[in-house]
């Protein structure tokens, strides 16, 4: 038996085709959702239209400045840039709050020389995170992330490379955790 779509070829039996039923069937099985799907694989729930992001709070000890800025900036990058959400300056007025506070920065030799001289360094940054729905009162994201990075202490400038590094990799897995439904 030989379907087609609905078409007046002389012979063929008027129907749908296999590939246009099931097309049919998947759409209407995925058009009820309510969530938002965008092309970065970001699924944000379909009554957010807002995030606010405070300034992320730095609690550590770290002696590497700036990270707050740099964090709060690739969240804004990750969450406004990369999905539908639009910013909000006023926390009360947005329908959810993204915050971060940076816990803990360690500063360790992971690699020692026979002279006892540490020949690579390891960063590791520890932020905690909460995402609040706002509409809903409910939170959407409450953990705490880590990364490390390695360097050469060697190279000065090298251990702010690698907190900034190690901060690229936390705006990811926070994105990821808050956007994915797995």
């Amino acid at each position: 038996m030989r379907y087609t779509t609905w078409s007046r070829v002389p012979g063929a039996r008027a129907g749908w085709a296999p590939g246009g039923l099931l097309a049919l069937l998947l759409f209407a099985l995925v058009a009820p959702g309510c969530r938002y799907y965008s092309f970065t694989g970001a699924t944000i729930e379909e009554h957010l239209a807002t995030i606010a992001i405070p300034l992320v709070d730095d609690a550590s000890l770290s002696t590497v400045t700036g990270l707050e800025d740099e964090l709060t900036e690739l969240f804004v990058d990750r969450f406004v840039r990369q999905t539908r959400l639009a910013l909000e300056q006023d926390d009360f007025e947005a329908d959810s709050v993204l915050r971060a506070r940076i816990a803990r920065y360690e500063n360790m030799p992971t690699s020692v020389s026979g002279d006892e001289q540490a020949t690579r360094n390891r960063v590791t940054i520890t932020v905690e995170v909460t995402w609040q729905d706002r509409v809903k009162n409910a939170a959407l994201v409450e953990r705490t992330f880590s990364a490390f990075e390695d360097y050469d202490p060697a190279n000065p400038a090298s251990e702010e490379e690698a907190a900034r590094d190690a901060l690229v990799k936390i705006a990811d897995d926070v994105f990821t955790a808050a956007t994915s439904n797995w």
